[in-house]
């Protein structure tokens, strides 16, 4: 067998995205050129890698065994290419982290400057909901995960990075006053939710048991900007990271519903499993969080004390 490291990034493209287009896409090339490479792959092989079916490909048992093989490799190659650097006095290699998907108006500003300052480091980053992210933890697929809630069964190590606040957000089609609703409103008005094994979710329905509340769900949406979009066009309310919500709310698009017990604080923690030998990259990382956490907070969360 004579395959190069291309043909085997250019295959494991092919594996993520489950097309030729869109892994052409994905690494700038043409489908053509992508094809052939592909073709000249599967060509050292007696059993195919992928089936066809309509538009559609689908990868074989026997390709994601392939694929497994083809990610070791190519781990080792950039681990070369780590070590160098590293020998050099350059800090590089990646740093893998998962977040739940309202940290995405976070995370961003605790990893700018870093990686301004180490070109060579790489970042995956992967957004999805609390209970994937909890499992990428658990499976040590990642270095550190950002939630609002801590898990009950894992072992972690935190860094606290700041205060999340959830309150009661409608649109502006309706007038409140600003004296407090009781929770009582909370049986009267439609709610929207995010889906199950969202940390928002988790924590808007323990604020509901704990207030004996009996809620009418109105939908469930799967992110946060969806269940946004749609409380701004007025097909309900819900309860909401203030986080979230701060260029609505400025731009009078949103209001915040004064209700007694609101708003519900957690925090966003920085999590890590405990006893984790962390890579140079993830070490770097938590030292540059630690050093510079409250700077982060003065030049881009001081709008926060706006609503204490």
């Amino acid at each position: 067998m004579n395959y190069t490291l291309h043909q085997l990034q250019v295959f494991l493209k092919i594996v993520e995205m489950k097309s030729i287009t869109k892994a052409a896409n994905k690494l700038f090339l043409t489908q053509p050129a992508v094809s052939i490479q592909f073709k000249n792959f599967q060509d050292q092989f007696d059993i195919p890698l992928t089936e066809v079916v309509g538009k559609q490909v689908y990868i074989t048992d026997f390709g994601h065994e392939i694929a497994a093989m083809a990610q070791r490799i190519i781990d080792e190659v950039n681990a070369i290419n780590y070590k160098t650097s590293h020998y050099k006095g350059i800090l590089s290699g990646r740093l893998r982290l998962t977040i739940v998907s309202t940290g995405k108006y976070i995370m961003p500003y605790f990893l700018s400057d870093f990686l301004k300052i180490n070109h060579n480091v790489e970042l995956t980053m992967d957004v999805t909901n609390k209970s994937k992210v909890l499992e990428s933890l658990g499976n040590n697929e990642v270095d550190f995960a950002l939630v609002s809630v801590l898990p009950d069964k894992m072992n972690v190590e935190e860094e606290v990075l700041l205060e999340n606040r959830l309150y009661l957000i409608g649109n502006l089609d309706e007038k409140f006053h600003k004296t407090t609703y009781p929770k009582s409103i909370l049986n009267d008005i439609p709610l929207i939710y995010r889906e199950s094994g969202s940390g928002t979710r988790f924590v808007m329905e323990s604020f509901f048991e704990k207030s004996k509340v009996k809620v009418r769900k109105k939908m469930e949406l799967t992110s946060n900007e969806a269940v946004k979009q749609a409380v701004i066009a007025g097909l309900g309310y819900s309860v909401m990271p203030l986080i979230g919500a701060h260029t609505e709310l400025l731009n009078k698009e949103l209001q915040i519903i004064p209700v007694s017990g609101l708003p519900v604080e957690s925090t966003w923690r920085l999590i890590w499993l405990k006893n984790k030998k962390l890579s140079p990259v993830a070490q770097a990382y938590l030292n540059y969080v630690k050093q510079h956490k409250e700077e982060v907070l003065e030049k881009n969360f001081s709008w926060l004390k706006e609503f204490s």
